[in-house]
């Protein structure tokens, strides 16, 4: 192996993409396809609508967007729909489990691939570690504190850089979940269903109260009847303006995080080229119906500067004096936060299995248990791993790195999906005559080639990768002119300028490249548009996050890039797959002798 390490190029290596056959490989243990389309849905369902339902609106409305708090919803549903319909996409090309790490491996490559693939397990993990943390914090305060007081006194954490106290039911509270998830695919999402189930009734409680308790008066507050000393912007129906509704509109986005669980089931589903694609649109959907509707009610019940930034629907329905549905809504709270969970949990052990089966990561952690028919093991492994951090940091702590994952991932795909677009795959090559050959004249195909060779294939590649960058350069530039004073905010807004007519001179020349000519069971419409706006707003919700977020991030890919420099890079199917075929062809070659 070492010597076929050494005759390949560095990019031979970081670039070698992964091939697909139809044909199963005998003897390999195989997950089983069970699920359907109701049973993913509710899957994307209770992964994204979460405890964001009962907390998010609230906080949002209170002190960024007021009542428009709805058209942020539904301004982040548009933008998560972009990461969405490309998913969708990806899931009919290749129906495999991994979700973006094996879409990023058949189309950019290896190393990119193994990226996101560890990213996303970093990401899961911290997604439940959080939510765990987030269910034990908010059962323990409602029973007293006696966790909290009981370890605070005996088994303090005395370190700035963690939690107050090890949180042993957080923990347990995982394991407990881990064991459900391995317990069987089937019987998991039959128990995910019913929780749903419960989680949606809630909803739909709270929606149907709100029709008879809310008041069209509360939409427009005059800025004269917002209390002294409470920040309630201008009043009305968009109090901080426009600048309200995007701010929201940003934090809003996070509540749809969640629906690509679904583009992790790709071995255990029902035929999932077409499966996948619709249960993806359907639970953006619910989930946007839902949030907008709990979103109305609750600015229609009660003032949006009088929220409770914590527990908006309790404290709402403790005010108006019914405590039944108080504690419904509690109750609620505590199903979401337990589908949440389960939904974040499920992906981990498919991400790590796909991996696995690629020898990317170790041997064991593809290994499929015979009579759960899961990955029995790397499920265990995930729930420890996961229950570990949330025993040991703060809810803060763990949400600072829940997002940044999953949007490069959506990142990523949106990429993939352009990628593959303009592939050429087509065994006819164009024989370009003299004129062609002239610069303005090619990359804008004013020839109107209507098939892809190898020349709009690679126009294609350098104008993807010329329009990510300008996206960088524009995203860095507008979420740092605020931060400076008049003197820098000019050039900085001058570059921005630039930024955008490159972005738009690399889109318009990229529609004019042809397409690849496939027969997919889902396409993403107005390409290369919608994958181009999913670049830049992903790119731009990741400028936004802070930097230690990005420091965590990067340490935790410094870990994966060793495992993979040191076990992934010598043991890739993939690449023994090429090697082997090398050294078959050196040996068929006719030997010379002098």
């Amino acid at each position: 192996m070492i010597s076929s390490w050494s005759r390949k190029s560095l990019y031979e290596l970081l670039c070698r993409k992964k091939t697909f056959l139809n044909v199963e490989e005998p003897g390999k243990e195989k997950l089983e396809r069970v699920l359907n389309v109701f049973d993913l849905t509710t899957l994307g369902i209770g992964a994204t609508l979460g405890c964001g339902v009962y907390v998010l609106a609230g906080t949002v409305a209170k002190s960024v967007a007021g009542p428009a708090v709805v058209l942020s919803f539904i301004v982040a549903a548009i933008v998560s729909s972009f990461s969405g319909v490309c998913y969708a996409e990806f899931a009919g090309r290749v129906p495999k489990a991994g979700s973006a790490y094996i879409y990023s491996y058949v189309a950019v490559g290896e190393l990119v691939a193994f990226i996101i693939g560890w990213t996303l397990y970093i990401e899961h993990s911290i997604g439940t570690a959080s939510v765990s943390k987030a269910m034990t914090n908010y059962l323990d305060s409602l029973l007293g504190n006696p966790q909290k007081n009981y370890m605070k006194k005996y088994f303090p954490l005395n370190q700035k850089f963690l939690g107050e106290y090890p949180d042993v039911a957080s923990f347990l509270f995982i394991m407990s979940i881990a064991m459900v998830v391995a317990w069987g695919v089937r019987k998991s999402s039959i128990i995910n269903s019913v929780f749903t189930a419960f989680n949606l009734m809630t909803i739909f409680t709270v929606v149907i109260s709100g029709c008879f308790f809310g008041k069209l008066s509360n939409w427009s507050i005059p800025k004269s009847d917002i209390p002294i000393g409470v920040d309630g912007g201008d009043g009305g129906f968009l109090p901080f303006g426009w600048t309200g509704l995007i701010a929201g509109a940003a934090r809003c986005f996070y509540g749809f995080i969640g629906f690509d669980s679904i583009a992790t089931t790709g071995e255990e589903t029902k035929n999932p080229k077409k499966t996948i694609p619709l249960a993806i649109i359907l639970s953006l959907f619910f989930v946007t119906l839902a949030y907008s509707s709990v979103a109305t009610v609750l600015t229609l019940m009660w003032p949006y500067f009088d929220q409770d930034s914590n527990a908006p629907l309790p404290v709402i329905y403790d005010n108006l004096g019914m405590p039944i549905i108080k504690y419904i809504v509690t109750i609620g709270a505590v199903f979401a936060l337990f589908t949440t969970l389960l939904g974040c949990l499920f992906p981990i052990p498919r991400i790590l299995y796909a991996m696995s089966s690629d020898g990317l990561l170790f041997e064991f952690l593809s290994s499929v248990n015979e009579r759960t028919k899961t990955p029995f093991l790397a499920t265990m492994i995930s729930g420890f791993g996961a229950g570990l951090l949330s025993s040991l940091f703060n809810l803060e702590q763990l949400v600072e790195m829940t997002s940044i994952g999953t949007l490069m991932s959506y990142l990523m795909v949106s990429i993939c999906v352009l990628v593959l677009r303009y592939r050429n795959n087509n065994t006819f090559v164009e024989h370009s005559n003299d004129f062609k050959d002239l610069i303005v004249y090619r990359w804008f195909n004013l020839s109107d080639t209507k098939i892809p060779n190898p020349d709009t294939q690679y126009m294609s590649r350098v104008l993807i990768l010329v329009y990510t960058i300008f996206a960088v350069v524009f995203c860095v530039c507008m979420t740092n002119v605020k931060c400076f004073e008049s003197a820098f905010q000019l050039p900085l807004t001058i570059i921005a300028g630039f930024a955008v007519a490159g972005l738009l001179i690399s889109m318009l020349m990229l529609h004019r490249l042809p397409q690849a000519i496939e027969t997919l069971s889902f396409k993403v419409h107005c390409v290369p548009l919608v994958p181009c706006l999913s670049i830049i707003l992903n790119l731009y919700l990741m400028m936004e996050l802070n930097g230690s977020t990005w420091i965590r991030l990067g340490v935790g890919l410094i870990v994966g890039l060793l495992i993979y420099v040191f076990y992934g890079a010598w043991h890739s199917l993939e690449g023994i797959k090429q090697n082997t075929a090398k050294d078959t062809e050196c040996k068929n070659l006719p030997k010379i002798y002098s």
